[in-house]
């Protein structure tokens, strides 16, 4: 892979702010595949939340189960392209309008977050708009290990002869300029399969995004990215975070461990089968015990084909031990991640879940005893009529991608894709994309 090493996925292009346009997003999961269809509408800052600039109505929607997807990643191309041209088609004929770009989520290829430091000599006295991408495209490539593709390269703060906290060093003087960065990387075989997947339902990739980063972006108020907060997204496959401090994105960190492995206990503690197991998750999924779950019992079909098989009679309490001791070892794991990365210096900062499995009851109630810290559910924010479907935990990223459009242009972009995504229609797409994707090849 040595030819794809330290690349950039595909970035979209900042949203013209006083332009209405329509963007879909795909959401590739373990579970599920969702899309959302939107029209962003500019608005008046007064009437939108901050850092946003434009309203998102949501004109279509779709989730399906997935097929061919393992821990977030593609296991099997084929059945992959077929779940994916399901979803786009049922929520394209919601919508009537036709997709030809998706903004796509990557929770797969072990996320990984890094706080680095950049700095250069400046020659000409003042900082320009050139030297402040310079630096941080160095910065962004000294900290991309090979085999790992960059999803986000975000500048958190600069520094000026030493001294730190700038916000925009651009037209000031100093003799050295330096820029701390958030630089979050995937394993680029993941990343370059989930892109062929899309491609080859004739889709554009417009851009990719760290699953947890656009979940915060829907879910997040602006006191919980202030203050700080860890943003857990808690997927069927894999659990990712990110993390928040002074209103910025500062670090990633994922594992592929998530909702299906509680099915998957649920399964073989119970000898059921995979379908009823999750059957009951959803139904009864819960990780509190009470004094009468003991005596209350549930009949379970075998898990055999053998119809005459005796159903298995099951007390509510195993059922929620069962989904506690998995969902104890997400939160231990999570809780170990979190104490390596800035949220452990940050006292006051909140934890809000996201994704399908932060639904099961008693769950923040869980997360708070292992965490210590408070602990809510976060459901999407900023959005004008969503269906009660689409206002859960499990679209958090979907709902997100839609909002990332406009949060673009706080990126850094390496300048041969802020060129090729200039370019009108889709020769500049597969330009872009035919290129990422033969790198490594």
């Amino acid at each position: 892979m040595t030819g794809f090493d330290r690349t950039q996925t595909p970035k979209t292009r900042p949203m013209p702010p006083h332009r209405t346009a329509m963007v879909a997003s795909l959401d590739i999961g373990t579970s599920k595949i969702a899309c959302m269809i939107a029209r962003l509408k500019p608005t008046p800052p007064k009437d939108a939340l901050r850092g946003r600039s434009h309203a998102i109505e949501l004109v279509g929607y779709s989730q399906i189960q997935s097929r061919g997807v393992k821990a977030g990643a593609v296991v099997d191309m084929v059945e992959c392209e077929k779940a994916i041209r399901h979803a786009v088609a049922l929520a394209e004929r919601m919508a009537k309008v036709r997709v030809e770009s998706v903004l796509l989520s990557v929770s797969a290829g072990r996320l990984q977050g890094q706080l680095i430091e950049a700095a250069a000599d400046i020659k000409g006295g003042a900082v320009t708009a050139d030297d402040v991408s310079r630096v941080t495209s160095t910065g962004m490539h000294h900290a991309t290990a090979p085999g790992r593709a960059v999803l986000h390269a975000l500048p958190v703060g600069y520094t000026l002869d030493g001294v730190k906290g700038i916000r925009d060093p651009r037209g000031m003087v100093a003799r050295q300029f330096g820029v701390d960065m958030n630089v979050v990387t995937a394993d680029a075989t993941v990343a370059k399969n989930l892109m062929l997947a899309v491609e080859r339902c004739h889709l554009n990739v417009e851009a990719m995004a760290a699953s947890p980063y656009v979940a915060g972006l829907s879910v997040l108020t602006d006191d919980e990215a202030d203050i700080g907060a860890a943003l857990i997204e808690m997927g069927a496959g894999t659990t990712t975070m990110a993390i928040y401090s002074a209103g910025r994105f500062v670090h990633a960190s994922g594992f592929a461990l998530g909702g299906h492995h509680i099915t998957m206990d649920l399964a073989r503690g119970l000898g059921a089968c995979i379908a009823d197991a999750e059957r009951i998750k959803t139904l009864y999924g819960t990780v509190l015990t009470g004094g009468s779950d003991a005596r209350e019992l549930m009949s379970i079909p075998a898990a055999g084909d053998n119809e005459r098989d005796t159903p298995q009679v099951i007390s509510r309490a195993t059922i929620a031990n069962i989904i506690r001791h998995r969902a104890e070892e997400i939160f231990e794991m999570v809780r170990d991640r979190l104490a390596d990365s800035p949220f452990a210096a940050e006292p006051r900062a909140r934890v809000v879940l996201s994704g399908g499995a932060s639904q099961l009851t008693g769950i923040p109630e869980l997360a708070t005893r292992i965490l210590g810290r408070p602990v809510r559910v976060g459901r999407p924010l900023g959005f004008g009529r969503l269906p009660t479907e689409a206002k859960s935990a499990s679209f958090a990223v979907p709902s997100g991608l839609l909002v990332y459009p406009q949060y673009a242009h706080l990126e850094h972009i390496e300048p041969r894709y802020s060129r090729h995504v200039r370019t009108a229609g889709r020769a500049g797409y597969f330009g872009k994309v035919g290129r990422w994707l033969r790198e490594g090849f």
